[in-house]
């Protein structure tokens, strides 16, 4: 009888230690990958007219400051920020409308070499709006100019509209495959947001019917970014920023299709904007303002090996 037991208890012992192997392997696929410090407060916005700031990307012809939009009833026009928030500049974007910009990119487009802006008025709360806008043009180089705050306009924006497949939607997120220039939106409300390809090259001559490529199991994106090299992607709700890690040749459809990873993230009152770095050292993020609260920018650097 004790031996039985004992055979038994060896038995189950090892059962049980294999199981929390598995276990252990699982968590570890999900979880592992590059880790990021808490969020460090770089600055208070100097500009009082950037109050509802819904998207942001750093720049790449002057990688040390970042283009910002406000949300919808706003001037067409992009603010320059740097990265502690001191005020750099306004570009006003002619013959555009803000009707409801929500997100911003930077990638690739139809000349080579050359990085495009890629401004999404792409909003729609009551999910009315059939046919939305892109507006592309190559980023102003900002070393032409002398001196800070900048104060220009911008003439040549390309108009890129488009309508979903499947009904009106809200959406808040682009990001724009640096490999391939092919424009990804995210949508917004669904209980698993839709995730949208308008394949390069985008016509400018009629309205694209985008493809529907997956879904994530996440409420409430509202911004979103991919890293220079196409190789990191973020997509932020308002209480979360999601990680995935695209593989070598991996298309961005594939790889969202993998279970992300949460990244560090301070909430804030009414965060809707967030950007890497151009070095992929770490991320950023912005709030709208709320209430008499200056909107202050974050950053999550790296944490290295």
């Amino acid at each position: 009888m004790n031996l039985l037991f004992y055979i038994c208890l060896l038995y189950f012992t090892l059962l049980f230690g294999k199981c929390n192997e598995v276990i252990e392997v699982a968590y570890t696929k999900v979880n592992s990958g590059p880790r990021f410090e808490k969020a460090k407060e770089m600055g208070a916005l100097e500009n009082p007219e950037i109050n509802e700031a819904s998207g942001m990307v750093v720049s790449r012809s002057n990688p040390d400051l970042i283009w910002v939009h406000n949300d919808s009833g706003d001037k067409s026009r992009l603010f320059l920020i740097d990265f502690y928030g001191r005020h750099k500049g306004v570009f006003n974007i002619k013959k555009t409308e803000n009707r409801d910009w929500e997100d911003i990119a930077i990638g690739p487009g139809p000349e080579k070499g050359v990085n495009y802006i890629y401004v999404a008025d792409i909003g729609d709360n009551n999910d009315l709006i059939e046919i939305k806008q892109i507006y592309r043009f190559p980023e102003p180089d900002l070393n032409m100019h002398n001196y800070f705050p900048i104060k220009s306009n911008v003439r040549d924006a390309q108009i890129i509209s488009f309508r979903f497949p499947d009904g009106n939607k809200d959406a808040e997120t682009i990001f724009v495959d640096p490999n391939s220039a092919d424009i990804f939106i995210v949508s917004k409300k669904e209980a698993a947001v839709n995730v949208y390809l308008a394949s390069y090259p985008q016509s400018l001559s009629e309205v694209i019917t985008l493809e529907h490529v997956t879904t994530i199991d996440i409420q409430q994106a509202v911004a979103g970014d991919i890293s220079v090299d196409g190789n990191e992607i973020l997509i932020k709700t308002y209480t979360d920023i999601y990680y995935w890690q695209r593989k070598e040749k991996e298309t961005i459809q594939k790889a969202l299709k993998r279970t992300p990873r949460r990244l560090p993230y301070f909430v804030e009152p009414q965060g809707e904007a967030i950007a890497w770095k151009v070095d992929a050292s770490g991320y950023f993020t912005l709030s709208e303002k709320v209430g008499d609260e200056i909107p202050k920018l974050y950053f999550y650097e790296r944490i290295k090996k």
